[in-house]
């Protein structure tokens, strides 16, 4: 057998040779002075080898703890050159199955159920908060820990609401990876109650007057919100309806409403300025 101070004298000769340690493990010296550790074996019949690493990248100890892992899976009737072959193709894919990867895939899927508005929302939120730390990680890498100092650099800014909202969005890429098999598990999931709680929101004072009502209205219809979200305001201004009355109203309680010409109802404005109260 080997000792680690014949493998490190081994010197190059004219042509390549082989130092043999035990049970089909050698030290393979090229003529150009490289060497590597190489592993012999025999399956269904037939001779193969398997490269195991240069030294003294990889040792004599590490070789042959290699060796060992090659013969017990001959024991268990498989080939260790096949199954170090499928090895490298899922490193491979892990490498390639980053965070960001992952992510994009999965906004590519979700962004047509979701406004405009909300869509940029989600992806800007991901390019800001998450990419520029975690993009180029495999997804199969980033644990709880790493998960929430990216959710702790957003919470110092004092944004608590995004942090979560940032959480949540993660957790359905992790899902999502977990779904197509790129990924197992899903730590921004276990996180959550790590985070600090959302602030109660604070009581707002009722507007009392017409000009205060009227400013209110003109920055609703400032905000780059959807058609229908802001009609729904105008009905609220309207009818002084609940929120969630509005969104389960049917079209039927509507009354006296001139459905060829429904503008009539919710005139529309460039400027939030001529809306009928």
């Amino acid at each position: 057998m080997l000792n680690d101070m014949t493998v490190r004298n081994a010197k190059a000769k004219d042509r390549d040779y082989k130092l043999s340690d035990s049970e089909g493990l050698h030290l393979f010296i090229a003529k150009s002075g490289h060497k590597s550790w190489r592993f012999k074996y025999r399956f269904a019949g037939k001779e193969r080898r398997l490269v195991f690493g240069s030294y003294p990248e990889v040792t004599l100890a590490e070789a042959r703890d290699r060796k060992a892992e090659a013969r017990k899976l001959l024991k268990e009737g498989r080939d260790p050159g096949l199954e170090a072959k499928k090895q490298a193709l899922r490193n491979a894919a892990a490498a390639a199955n980053t965070f960001e990867s992952m992510a994009r895939v999965w906004f590519g899927l979700q962004e047509k159920r979701w406004t405009p508005v909300h869509a940029n929302d989600v992806i800007t939120s991901l390019e800001k908060e998450v990419f520029p730390w975690l993009g180029n990680l495999p997804i199969t890498e980033i644990d709880e820990p790493i998960v929430l100092t990216v959710l702790r650099k957003i919470e110092k800014r004092g944004a608590i609401e995004t942090a979560h909202r940032v959480r949540q969005r993660m957790s359905a890429v992790f899902v999502h990876s977990i779904a197509e098999g790129a990924g197992s598990r899903d730590p921004a999931a276990i996180v959550a109650k790590a985070l600090k709680p959302v602030p109660r929101s604070r009581k707002r004072p009722a507007l009392l007057t017409l000009p205060e009502l009227h400013n209110m209205i003109c920055k609703t219809e400032a905000e780059p919100a959807s058609p229908l979200t802001k009609l729904a305001s105008r009905f609220i201004a309207l009818t002084a309806q609940r929120p969630g009355m509005i969104r389960s109203m049917p079209w039927s309680e509507l009354d006296g409403i001139d459905w060829s010409d429904p503008g009539k109802l919710f005139p529309v404005s460039t400027n939030g300025t001529d809306l009928r109260l």
